[in-house]
Parts: C-alpha cells; structure tokens; sequence
C-alpha cells in the first residue's frame, strides 16, 4: 500500500527524527537511471551534491539472473576524514570504511526474463534494512561495531583472559574480535538445539568452536576457555533472549566439551605433522604431500584449514589436489555399499491408480476391514492375480493395515477371500497415496476386483502402539533430564523394542538413564490419557505441538497428547491411556554419530521378560560364586583385584626374563656402521613390555637400534627403538612405515620410538634383514 516515496521518508524520518544523526553527514545513493527516486531524496532535502547515482554493480538488486528485481537506495554516514584512504576516497569510488551505509533500500518493481527484459511487476514492494550493529556504532560514537556495547564486552573479558590489551596490534585484535564474534554465534546456535557434528549446521559449529579456540591459541590461552565467554554473552543478550539463560549450563557443558575434545585432536595430529614436516624438510620439497594431509585428516581427524595455517607459517604449500583426489576415492567406496539400491519407480499405470483410487486407511479405530483389490504387483509388474505360492503387493481399496512410517514398522496379518487366503508379511508405501501389502499366497489364489477380509495382527499392533506411545514420553523425559537442546533424530518401532536417536553432547550417565526411566514410569502410572486431533500445521505449531525439524507435514495434521505431558506431530497408532504401556525398560545408550545418541528400550511383555532373564543371570552367578545376591559386586570385585595382581605379576616375570636375556640378545646382534642393530622376537609381550626390554637395550648399547617383534594368534606387535644420537641421521617413525608392510603391519611414532601391529610374520627374517641393511649406508 506504499511505495518509494513512503519508503524514503520513512527512513529519512527514522535516521534524523529519532535517532537524530547529523545531516551534514549524510549522504545517499540510487540507481543511475532511477529519476523517480533522485527527485524524492531532493524534495526531501538531501542536497543534489550529496546524492550519487551509482550502476548495477552497486545499486540494482535481483534474485537471480531471472526473477523479481528493482533498484536500490543507500543512506550513508560520513565517520570522518580520519576513516579516509586517499584523495580518491568517496562513495562509489573506494571501498574504505569512511562513508558507512547504514540502511537499504531495495525497490522490487520488475520481472527480469531470460532475454533480460524488465517488466514492471503489478504489485511492487519495498525491502529495507538497517546494519544493527553499524548504526548502533554511530550513536555511540564508536570506531566499530566490536566497540559498541552488543560486542566490546565479549572483546574485554578476552583481553583479560588472554592478558593482550585490545588495541596494541591488528593481529591479536583480530584475533579478539573473531573470538568475541564466534562467542556469540556458539551461544545462540548451541541455545537454539544446535549441536557440533561432521554434518550441516553442526559442523558449521564445529568450525566456528574450533576457530575460536585457535585464535585463543594464538593469543595465548593454553586451556579451554570459551564456555567460560558463553556466560558474557548470556549476561549481554540474556534478558532479551530468554533462552540463552535457560540453557546456560548445555551451552557451556557442550562448549567446553568441544573445545576439549578440538584440543586432544591437536595434540595428537601435532606430533604426527611434527614427523611429516621434518621429512619434508629433509627432503627438500616444498609442499606438504597430498598422502599425508589425507592420513592427518582421515585417521586422526586433523582440520585441513589448521594444517593450511601451519604449512604457511613453515612456508609450505599444501598438496589440496592429491588431498581432494584421495578424498574422492574414498567417497566413492562408501557409496559402494549403496551401490545396489534402486530408486523406487513408479509406472504411468500404478501413478494412474494413485490418482483415481487412493488406498483409504481405517486402521486408526479398526483392525478389520471388508474391502476390495484394486491392483496387484508381482515383481514391479500389474498382473491380474496371483496363485498359490505366489509372493506380491496387494493394494486394497481400503485397509487397516498401517504402512511402515514416521519410524513405526509396518503392520501383519492375513487378507482372506472366498477363493484366497493371503499372509501379510509387511506393510509399505508403494505411492504416497497408496499402501502395499506384501503378501504370500497361502490357499487359493487372488485376483483384481475381489472382496477380501483385511485382518490385522492385533497382538502384534498392540505391541507396537506401546512402543510408540512411550517414545513420546522417551523423548519428553529426556528434554526434562538432559535439557530443552534435545531433539529427535530418528527412531524405530517394532512390537518387541523401540530405539530411539536423539541429539545431545555427550554419554548420558547411569544416573541420568536411571531418571528417565523413573521419569517414564511415573507417567506410565498416572494413566494418562492419550488423545488424538487433526488440525492445520500452524494450529498444531501455535498449541505447543513439537514437530521433527526435517520432516515434511502436509496442511492437516495428527496431534498426538500424552495427558498434557508430551505433546507431538504423529502419524502413528498409540494406546489409549500411558498405563496399556505397561513397563518400560531401557537396554542401552551409545552414541552413533558425532553429536548423536541412541537409547534402545523394551516395554510391556517384553520389558518383563528382560527383567526375567536379569534374574537367572543374577541367580548363575550366586550359584557360581557361591554368596548371596548382596554379596555379589563385592565377590567379583575381589576377584577381579586378584585377577589383576596376577596379571601384574606375570607382566614383572616376562620383563624380568626378556631382561635377563637382553645381554645374550646384545651380544649376538651385529654391530653395522657403528651401530648396534638389535632384532628379536619376543612371543607374548605386549607394547608396554616391548618398550620395557628396548629402553634396557639402549641403555646397554649406547649407539644401537633395535626391532621387536611380538606375535600370538594371529596378531602382533611391532616396535622400532633408536638411541638418541642416531635420530640426526634416522627416524623410528620413517623405518616403521617402511618395515611393517613386510609383516602385513603399519605403524607410525616419532624420531626415537615407532609402534605397531602385524598380521603375518612368514616374512620375519626378511623383515630383520631390511632393517639391518638401512644401517649399512
């Protein structure tokens, strides 16, 4: 109901009424060609020498190459000469921070076409936007939006933690400003459920985190400190947004999680990268080879964009072609796993079908139906019928049997008809508008148009619904244990267990586990009601209803409430009260992915029988043991410190014995260039007793190398030892990658020390005789 000159003198009123910035130190841009707008800024006021018209590049705004699109409108503020980079300096000419635009308008007028034709649009619009943090920099006078009262505060509390004044260097003030600004995003972001993973929004998380830490690196700080600034920033923008004071404690528990976990990756891809760039070095190249940014990456995690930072400080460049090409390949072999799956393909007739006679679910109140075959699928074909012993898709015109969806597996039961009696062995989606059941052709045989009887199992429905009804209250119990940052992320139904995903920041605790449990049966015992009602998406989001982040909704959908306890969007069948669940059980917690956990849980029959089985366990073992049920944990115990000494004690015999005849070994090892080159097998010996019996030889060969092998079952241990002064000439680590192959092996380790493991040792002698000969040079 406005236009461009409404919008013009709005924001010249806001600009000078209210916030009442000089004139004088205004000044205004439009597009080249736009007349209408040049002459509206100079009846306003605005002087024609303090209007610039500006070209597309600057001043024409469009959505695409096609698509709406219009010319736009600036206010500027001139901050002063002291901003200024050079006689050139001016609007449109420079890109210095002198003239600061403070507000936009974009004046969505034209259709732009593939021809590049405009044509104005019968509805034009206005979109106008003011910097926040640019005009709060005015109005206080300050030099940058990191000085004004939204920002300064994060930078200072940095300044103090690092002990680097703000203001004495543009390297470590950037640095304080990168850490105040990515405080600030990690705060909301982890406040509004976003948790650090390797995928989408979370690893846009993660790298923020691991930004900030490293810059806090550089400054100084050599412990995590960010979940301390997360507070600073709850304090600033606390009462404004409630939610960062809500989660203030998952903020800071997440925070500093993350940055921990960033930091044990450093350190152990550091020592690694040590031994990568003194190879280089020695070797004289200048890039750091694509094979091992891949294994810093691939085995231990390594950001590339840290290993980028420390290559320039060493002046290296990186190998990113070899990296990405390695990257590829091994894309490429996880997608052979999926290699066999089809896209589903539906047929111009089955489409047809879907179109004419959606399949009608009555399962919601009915596990019985009288209905009518509509089309029958054998194969990817439409047959006629099928026979006995025949396995295909039956589509009904209507069906109780419910679909495999939303998590829930897909109904059995049987489909009978005069001449047929069919086992439905699982339910599916063939479209969305119509539902296949899989079926095997008992007696008889079923043809398109029959009549036929559609009988779910009920049993076996009724044990799915109690596990559907209690992942709601799951996921409700564990928002109220763990925190408000908990989502849903994938679950499974089936009549003898649930499992459930969700998102959270690390193990969840026995005790937790054992709250969420109380939690759930609490509600369990109450008998809750359990309603059902069909409302519009936004009426549904308006009543509190939560709705999975990913998933697609229709206009209409199901509500599902537990008493006024969990309240979800829900396609699935649900008991009537909490109490048909009967008994609920947690199996386990584990994580399955970065920033993702999975508890699976039993609950009515099943939850019995688990607790049955508890039972007789517990029964063995006070019959093994031979003490009473209160005993047990103290019984084990016991045993397990015995178990331990003895383990102790045949770990001091072996080293004991390895050491006794570490004279006998030294004696009979060759010495080659000055070197004592020391290679035995030592069967039984695990990687501590190996270091153990290398670090006796180095202290009785003072020049000497030596190569361990311990081997049982299929499996050894590989170790590689070098004196001190040998590490100018030799690196443990680099022999290792060069000797384990031979054994089947791989290892790595540093200049004086390399561990490993082996798979085959018919090559050993071989193995030894490569060893000795790299000291013969």
């Amino acid at each position: 109901d406005y236009f461009k000159e409404e919008a013009i003198s709005f924001a010249w009123e806001l600009i000078t009424g209210v916030f009442k910035l000089d004139r004088e130190r205004l000044y205004v841009s439009v597009f080249t060609d736009d007349d209408e707008a040049f002459d509206i800024w100079r009846r306003i006021g605005v002087p024609e020498d303090r209007i610039y018209r500006l070209g597309e590049k600057d001043n024409f705004w469009a959505m695409g190459e096609t698509g709406p699109c219009g010319p736009c409108s600036e206010i500027y503020y001139d901050r002063g000469e002291e901003f200024s980079c050079g006689e050139r300096c001016g609007i449109g000419s420079c890109e210095c921070d002198r003239f600061l635009e403070v507000w936009n308008l974009v004046f969505m007028q034209y259709e732009r076409d593939e021809r590049g034709n405009l044509t104005p649009l019968p509805k034009p619009s206005v979109d106008t936007g003011m910097g926040l943090e640019r005009i709060t920099s005015v109005l206080q006078g300050v030099n940058s939006n990191y000085e004004t009262d939204l920002l300064f505060p994060i930078v200072s509390w940095a300044s103090k933690v690092s002990g680097v004044p703000y203001g004495e260097g543009e390297e470590t003030d950037f640095s304080l400003r990168v850490i105040a600004d990515h405080l600030r995003a990690i705060t909301f972001l982890i406040a509004d459920g976003c948790l650090p993973s390797n995928e989408g929004r979370g690893y846009v998380l993660r790298r923020i985190i691991r930004r900030a830490s490293r810059h806090g690196k550089f400054l100084g700080i050599d412990r995590p400190f960010l979940s301390e600034g997360t507070a600073v920033v709850t304090e600033i923008m606390g009462d404004v947004y409630p939610e960062l004071v809500e989660e203030r404690s998952v903020v800071e528990r997440v925070t500093l999680k993350e940055e921990e976990r960033f930091r044990k990756t450093l350190e152990r891809g550091l020592d690694i990268l040590q031994d990568i760039l003194e190879r280089v070095r020695e070797k004289g190249l200048k890039e750091i080879p694509g094979e091992d940014v891949f294994r810093l990456y691939d085995t231990y995690g390594f950001p590339v964009d840290v290993l980028r930072e420390i290559a320039e400080d060493e002046g290296l460049l990186i190998d990113f072609e070899g990296f990405e090409s390695l990257l590829k390949r091994q894309r490429e072999r996880a997608k052979g796993a999926r290699k066999g799956v089809k896209q589903k393909v539906v047929s111009p007739e089955l489409q047809e079908i879907s179109r004419s006679t959606p399949t009608l679910f009555t399962g919601y109140t009915s596990l019985e139906e009288r209905t009518k075959v509509v089309a029958i699928l054998k194969g990817e074909k439409l047959v006629d019928s099928l026979s006995e012993g025949d396995e295909g898709v039956l589509i009904l015109e209507r069906t109780p049997f419910y679909p495999e969806k939303g998590g829930q597996v897909g109904d059995t039961g049987f489909i009978e008809g005069i001449s047929c009696l069919c086992e439905v062995k699982d339910t599916q989606s063939v479209t969305e508008s119509l539902i296949g059941h899989i079926v095997e052709v008992k007696r008889g045989s079923v043809s398109r148009e029959d009549v036929v009887d559609a009988r779910v199992d009920g049993e076996r429905r009724s044990a799915i619904r109690r596990a559907h009804t209690a992942t709601h209250l799951l996921h409700k119990a564990l928002k109220e244990v763990l925190g408000g940052h908990v989502r849903q992320a994938g679950s499974l139904v089936l009549p003898d267990r649930l499992r459930f995903d969700f998102t959270h920041f690390e193990a969840v605790s026995d005790e937790e586990i054992r709250e969420v449990e109380s939690t759930v049966y609490g509600w369990i015992m109450e008998n809750l009601p359990v309603s059902v009602k069909e409302m519009s998406l936004d009426e549904a989001l308006k009543s509190g209803a939560v709705a999975l982040f990913e998933e697609k909704y229709g206009e209409k959908v199901r509500v599902v409430s537990v008493g006024d306890v969990s309240v979800e969007l829900c396609g699935g069948t649900h008991v009537n009260r909490s109490g048909d669940i009967g008994f609920f059980k947690v199996l386990s917690e584990s994580s399955i992915s970065s920033g993702v956990r999975r508890i699976e849980a039993v609950v009515g029959g099943e939850a019995f029988r688990h607790v049955e089985e508890i039972e007789e366990k517990v029964k063995g073992m006070k019959s093994l043991l031979k003490v009473p049920e209160e005993k047990l944990i103290e019984r084990t115990a016991s045993l397990l410190e015995e178990l331990k000494e003895r383990e102790r004690e045949i770990d001091r015999l072996k080293t004991k014995l390895a050491t006794a005849s570490v004279n006998e070994i030294v004696e009979r090892s060759p010495e080659i260039g000055g070197v004592k080159v020391v290679t035995a097998r030592l069967d039984g010996f695990g990687g501590k007793e190996l270091v153990q019996v290398a670090d006796v030889i180095r202290s009785r060969a003072k020049r000497s190398a030596v190569l361990l092998v311990s081997y049982r079952e299929g499996r050894g241990s590989i170790l590689i030892a070098l004196s001190k002064n040998l590490t100018d000439r030799f690196s443990a680590g680099e022999i290792m990658r060069e000797i384990a192959p031979i054994l089947k092996g791989k290892g790595g380790g540093r200049k004086e020390l390399a561990q490993g493991s082996v798979q085959d040792i018919s090559k050993l002698d071989e193995a030894f005789r490569a060893f000795r000969r790299i000291f013969e040079t």
